[in-house]
């Protein structure tokens, strides 16, 4: 028997390590969004459109969490980053596409599954390119702190606008309308606007405010569940309202980065860009999604 034989059992051993319980607990909530994702999509074509959004709610309710978790219980891995890609792209590009498909653009043909298509489309070049980027060595420390367009559980809750304003009994939108509002949030998403993450914001609370806090919680969580549809078309429309003060807050913190660092000769680095498909080479950027698994 050679020392790499694969009948030993000490090899086997060094192999097929057990996995640590804390490995796989942001993975099982990952795939708990994507059952979500995907049910989304059955209920849609069922034509239980409230539950299909409901589906997407819950789902980037466990996107925004599963990194969280990871990072508190030391469970980051390669593995559920690409899982969490994956599912990012399930749950908030192809479920809200065909739901939008199935609830209204179909009825425009060819030119309303062109509209879905390019949104689920959007949604997966977004993610390459959040992933090609990633950890970028060359990107100042306050970027760390913007999206490079519109993240992907933003652009699904905000896509859906149209739905939520005909539950809200406001009266459909044209179709040609909700098509060429789904191509905008599309565009949003591939774009290079930089897009405020809220990462800066401090995470821990004062001992005074623990309690208030709670208090907060629980009364948006029953604002949510007892009016849901005012809640998100309110919520969608703040954050499109928020969007230039964030990319306002990106040009104001570059430009003073610019004149608090010039170069030799008198001139000042240009001040730095988001990145783009044209560099999809250099790797790193924001996020909340676990680290790389082994």
């Amino acid at each position: 028997m050679t020392p790499y034989d694969s009948r030993d059992p000490d090899v086997r051993r060094r192999r097929f390590r057990p996995i640590p319980v804390r490995m796989l607990v942001p993975n099982v909530i990952t795939l708990l969004a994507i059952c979500a994702g995907l049910t989304a999509i059955r209920l849609s074509i069922e034509g239980r459109m409230t539950l299909a959004v409901y589906a997407i709610v819950f789902a980037a309710a466990l996107d925004g969490i599963d990194g969280r978790i990871a990072r508190l219980i030391k469970g980051q891995s390669k593995f559920g980053a690409e899982l969490d890609s994956l599912a990012d792209f399930v749950n908030f590009g192809v479920a809200p596409g065909l739901m939008l498909y199935f609830w209204q653009l179909h009825e425009l043909g060819n030119a309303g599954w062109i509209a879905a298509m390019v949104f689920a489309i959007s949604m997966c070049l977004r993610l390459a390119r959040f992933n090609a980027t990633l950890d970028d060595p060359n990107k100042p420390a306050f970027a760390a702190n913007f999206f490079t367009g519109m993240p992907a559980p933003a652009g699904a809750i905000t896509v859906m606008l149209p739905i939520y304003a005909a539950f809200l009994d406001l009266g459909r939108w044209p179709a040609s309308l909700t098509a060429g509002y789904t191509l905008l949030i599309a565009f949003l998403m591939v774009s290079r606007l930089p897009v405020f993450s809220g990462k800066s914001m401090r995470m821990r609370v004062p001992p005074e405010l623990v309690l208030p806090a709670f208090v907060a919680v629980i009364f948006f969580i029953a604002l949510l569940i007892s009016y849901p549809w005012y809640v998100l078309s309110i919520g969608t429309v703040l954050y499109l309202a928020s969007l230039p003060l964030g990319f306002k807050s990106y040009r104001d913190q570059a430009r003073a980065m610019e004149a608090a660092a010039p170069v030799a000769g008198g001139e000042a680095p240009s001040p730095p860009s988001a990145p783009t498909l044209a560099n999809l080479a250099e790797p790193p950027d924001e996020d909340d999604r676990p680290g790389r698994l082994h």
